[in-house]
C-alpha cells in the first residue's frame, strides 16, 4: 500500500526558478575561455542538479586548482548579472503552489544551492515567502545529490518519513537521490533536461508544472 502524500519537497533550480539556462550558457562560456570547451548539453549532463562542491572538484581535475578558482569566483560574478536581469519563475509553478496550499499539502526546499543563492532567486522571483524557515541547501549535509542525504535531512526536519515525501525535480541526480532516499519523485521535463534522464522507478515524468497538483493527488 502506497502511503499518503504528507510532505512535498521542491528542488529550486529548474523547479522553482527557471535558472538552469543561465547557469548552462554561463558554464558554457567559462569553458571556452579556461580550457575545458563543454557544448550546453554536456554541461547540462555534468553539473546541473549537483551542489557547487561537487561541480568545482569536476572542473579542478580537468583545469587545475587556479582556473577552477577564477571559474568559481568569475561564475557567481555572471551568474548574479543574469538573474538580476532575466530570472523569472518557472511556468505555471505559481498556480500549482496557490492549488497546493489550498488543499493543505506541506512543502519545503531541498536544494544543492546555498541558502545565500536560494534567497536571491526565489526572492527575485516572489517565491521566498512561499517557503520560509523550510529550506534546506546541501551545505548543511556531507553528501550533496546523487546522495540522499538533502531530502533525508529535509524530511527529518519538517517530521515527515521518507515514505510519505514526494520529491520535485528536475535532474537526474535529483531523482536519482529521492530513489536512494525511499522517496516518490515527480520529474520535471519541461526544462532543459530530457525525459528518458528523469524515468525510472518510482518517477511519474511530467512536462508542465500545472499538472503537479493533479499528480500529487493521486499520490
Amino acid at each position: 500500500m502506497i502511503d499518503p502524500v504528507e510532505l512535498v519537497i521542491f528542488d529550486c533550480d529548474g523547479v522553482l526558478v527557471d535558472s538552469e539556462s543561465i547557469a548552462a550558457r554561463i558554464n558554457v562560456r567559462l569553458g571556452a575561455e579556461l580550457g575545458w570547451p563543454m557544448s550546453e548539453a554536456e554541461v547540462v549532463e555534468r553539473f546541473m542538479g549537483r551542489s557547487a562542491a561537487s561541480i568545482r572538484t569536476d572542473i579542478v581535475a580537468h583545469i587545475g586548482e587556479e582556473r577552477a578558482t577564477v571559474w568559481e569566483e568569475r561564475f557567481w560574478t555572471l551568474h548574479q548579472e543574469a538573474m538580476d536581469a532575466e530570472l523569472t519563475a518557472v511556468p505555471g509553478i505559481a498556480e500549482a503552489l496557490d492549488a497546493i496550499e489550498a488543499a493543505g499539502l506541506p512543502t519545503c526546499v531541498a536544494s544543492s544551492g546555498t541558502h545565500e543563492k536560494m534567497r536571491h532567486t526565489l526572492g527575485i522571483t516572489g517565491l521566498y515567502g512561499r517557503f520560509e524557515g523550510r529550506i534546506f541547501s546541501a551545505t548543511e549535509v556531507a553528501h550533496g545529490k546523487p546522495a540522499p542525504d538533502l531530502f533525508l535531512h529535509a524530511a527529518a526536519a519538517m517530521g515527515v518519513a521518507p515514505a510519505a515525501c514526494v520529491v520535485v525535480e528536475d535532474s537526474k541526480y535529483g531523482v536519482q537521490a529521492a530513489r536512494s532516499a525511499g522517496m516518490r519523485s515527480l520529474g520535471y521535463a519541461g526544462g532543459l533536461i530530457p525525459a528518458e534522464w528523469l524515468e525510472g522507478p518510482g518517477t511519474v515524468v511530467f512536462d508542465d508544472m500545472r499538472k503537479l497538483p493533479a499528480l500529487l493527488a493521486r499520490g
